[in-house]
């Protein structure tokens, strides 16, 4: 909990300053807490731009297995994908890369390039009890499926545990713990193109920086095959909504006039419209 920080606060500004210094774009998951509540954290995701603005923020919608424990579901407002210099970019989180809605919901945004952020292992079993799950290979079919379906790059960012990490487990005592992280296979950090082969570089034993380039031109040959959120498709058929809204703890209505007039039935619908805009 104490880890875990505000999406504007001042950790996300340093990363911002320094986004925009480099000119390169950010895309980075991080435990987020809120000020209105000391006991409510997300497992969230920013989009930062070149010019060090945040370019979306996006909570994960479901915590996945265990992290039901920890963090609390997301909402919506995150599922946007962003108009840069260097093409379409969206990002899910995770498990979220298994949820056909998430993704379409993404790909019908015109997504060109697809982020899914991925933890470093994810152990399921305790050591004896049989395979633990297979994160390199899981992620790689997930992420592939939806370059495949949404013909758009991939980029597959893993965490790393690195040797310190283990050192400072190994310090608390928690034997058992080492030897399930141990056994259970790491994620890869790669790419994929639009057809959801694996192009560039792939870090999985060691950390460092992963280069590949992106042709977005490339995007628009596969959409010939198969375009799911254009010819290819039925709209007649299926109907999907998204509601984007912000989920908030309480909705504050503005406060009486002087004269202790409640706000005009003009303003309450102004109001009321301006939501619905967001919505749709």
């Amino acid at each position: 909990m104490s880890n875990s920080i505000l999406a504007d606060g001042a950790e996300m500004a340093q990363i911002q300053a320094a986004a925009q210094r480099i000119g390169v774009f950010v895309s980075m998951g991080f435990s987020e807490s809120t000020e209105v509540s000391v006991g409510c954290i997300w497992n969230s995701n920013v989009l930062i731009g070149d010019d060090g603005s945040i370019l979306n923020h996006h909570r994960k919608l479901v915590p996945a297995f265990y992290e039901k424990m920890v963090w609390a579901p997301g909402d919506g407002h995150g599922l946007r994908v962003s108009n840069t210099r260097i093409g379409r970019i969206g990002a899910l989180i995770c498990g979220e890369n298994t949820n056909p809605l998430a993704r379409y919901a993404l790909a019908a945004q015109g997504e060109q390039i697809h982020i899914s952020a991925w933890p470093a292992i994810w152990p399921t079993r305790m050591p004896g009890s049989g395979q633990n799950f297979d994160n390199q290979a899981a992620n790689r079919i997930r992420a592939g499926g939806h370059s495949f379906e949404a013909k758009a790059f991939g980029i597959l960012n893993a965490g790393f545990m690195d040797k310190a990490m283990f050192e400072a487990l190994a310090a608390s005592g928690d034997l058992q713990a080492i030897e399930v992280l141990e056994n259970t296979p790491r994620a890869a950090t790669q790419f994929l193109d639009p057809a959801g082969a694996v192009i560039g570089d792939t870090l999985q034993t060691e950390e460092g920086i992963a280069y590949a380039t992106f042709d977005i031109n490339a995007c628009i040959e596969p959409k010939q095959f198969h375009d799911i959120v254009g010819y290819y498709n039925r709209f007649d058929v299926f109907n999907v909504e998204i509601d984007r809204r912000r989920l908030t703890p309480a909705r504050f209505l503005p406060e009486a006039t002087a004269t202790g007039q409640a706000q005009s039935g003009g303003e309450r619908a102004g109001t009321a419209e301006a939501a619905f805009a967001d919505i749709a």
